[in-house]
């Protein structure tokens, strides 16, 4: 769960995430399932996967080891559910860097996060396209 201090806007709470959530996936990519809660849902190229054990697995079997993030923009905007618990909607885009590969891959992630506790979020809904043209 991404952690935050009392106060923090949502640009700031999507920055500190985002930051958190790359640099697991770049150097630890098998504690990302510390960002998930069993309602999660990832949608992966077209494919869903619900819950933790199964979208922990899909991260840690893509056919890659080592990659970098460069994350080109960060947008974000509070959400609202029902019963009033909100959220933030953060939509990032970047290019993904392969060991081994010469061109990186263009790529758009889009993350809903929900408060768990006052002071912590986890990812409900995620999205992720690599942009091909």
């Amino acid at each position: 769960m991404a952690e935050t201090n009392k106060g923090k806007s949502e640009e700031e709470v999507a920055r500190a995430f985002v930051n958190h959530y790359y640099h697991l996936f770049d150097n630890d990519r098998s504690s990302l399932s510390t960002l998930y809660n069993p309602t999660s849902l990832l949608a992966f190229e077209g494919q869903k996967i619900y819950g933790v054990e199964d979208i922990s697995n899909k991260l840690k079997q893509l056919p890659f080891g080592q990659c970098r993030h460069m994350i080109s923009t960060i947008d974000s905007q509070p959400s609202s559910m029902a019963g009033g618990c909100g959220g933030i909607l953060v939509f990032v885009s970047g290019s993904l860097h392969l060991h081994g590969e010469d061109h990186p891959l263009r790529f758009s992630q889009t993350f809903h996060l929900v408060p768990l506790l006052q002071e912590s979020f986890f990812v409900q809904n995620e999205m992720f396209r690599l942009n091909y043209g």
